[in-house]
């Protein structure tokens, strides 16, 4: 890994994103915030706050070895580990109280994670991503097939088990959808099959509601249809087990098509959600509550059948937007 490390070192963010198309998403799926391009990741991630990091699992000795080692990853076409299973083990709540909780996910598992703005639902999200080993702020561990990991797993990206997916999903390369979907596919050592390619595209513009082609870039796609690529990407592309969605429901895609989708995709998905549809629909819930997991409750069938209606309300409610955007007028009936 020494020459990736030592590029990594030595060259401009612009240069490795520019010389190395692949390091986009490495660097998309970071959630940090703008760097200075023009600088040494190294001496770009030294301006970013403390705080941050720490909210996202990262380090910054440690986040330019990462990106050393996914360049080398894809350079050699080393293929995705394969997982059966996810368990998050309890830590702490905000004020220190013991967590009661123990969740074995499989492959095909949908679980909603509840509660109030600023409760701790991305905090969870984050230790599963970096599959927290009770060095989080949480003290959560997250077990692989009953296992814990070490750190040579938890930060290889040789074979990255989590895809997720964040509040704001923003373009920068120019490319078409199709070149975008290409990439990605190489970029995870996939062969970029145009069948494959052509079922994820399709999976995209229905899920956006919002007409796309293939020709359009990326950079002039909306919030919802850059969300609704990125979801097919994960069902048809990513071979990543596990995906992590931090809201969707302002998003503009269908969003309870899009859990279904990754279910039948046998992913586990876990998503962060305010909408009643999202966890309702989901097999299980996660209730948080002052940083902690206060409940895991699993949607009962009475909840399950509690959801038709508001499938329709919502359903009426798209109709409402769509003819406010076309310019009409909404009258009583």
């Amino acid at each position: 890994m020494s020459g990736f490390f030592d590029y990594v070192l030595s060259s401009p963010v612009a240069r490795i994103l520019s010389e190395r198309p692949e390091s986009k998403e490495f660097f998309a799926g970071l959630n940090l915030p703008p760097l200075d391009e023009s600088r040494t990741l190294a001496d770009a991630l030294s301006a970013v706050d403390d705080y941050w990091l720490d909210e996202f699992g990262l380090d910054r000795e440690r986040v330019p070895r990462e990106l050393a080692e996914f360049l080398e990853s894809v350079a050699s076409g080393k293929s995705p580990l394969r997982v059966s299973s996810l368990t998050i083990l309890g830590g702490i709540d905000k004020s220190g109280n013991a967590e009661d909780a123990e969740l074995t996910l499989a492959l095909g598992d949908v679980v909603s994670i509840v509660g109030p703005t600023g409760s701790g639902k991305s905090r969870l999200l984050a230790d599963i991503e970096c599959v927290a080993q009770r060095d989080t702020p949480t003290r959560r561990q997250i077990l692989i097939d009953g296992k814990p990991q070490s750190e040579d797993f938890r930060f290889s990206l040789e074979g990255k088990l989590v895809a997720q997916l964040s509040q704001n999903m923003n373009f920068v390369m120019d490319l078409s959808v199709a070149e975008f979907l290409e990439m990605h596919a190489r970029s995870r050592g996939v062969a970029p099959e145009a069948s494959v390619l052509a079922a994820c595209f399709s999976c995209a513009t229905d899920l956006a509601g919002e007409s796309f082609t293939e020709n359009t870039k990326v950079t002039q796609l909306s919030g919802g249809q850059s969300r609704a690529l990125m979801i097919a990407d994960c069902a048809y592309i990513s071979q990543s087990p596990i995906v992590l969605i931090d809201e969707i429901e302002n998003a503009g895609v269908d969003r309870v098509k899009a859990l279904e989708i990754l279910a039948e995709n046998e992913k586990i998905v876990l998503i962060s959600t305010h909408d009643p549809l999202l966890a309702l629909g989901a097999d299980k819930r996660i209730v948080i509550k002052n940083g902690g997991i206060y409940r895991i409750l699993e949607t009962s069938e009475e909840e399950k059948r509690s959801v038709l209606p508001l499938v329709e309300l919502d359903r009426r409610l798209s109709e409402v937007r769509a003819r406010l955007r076309a310019g009409e007028r909404i009258e009583d009936n």
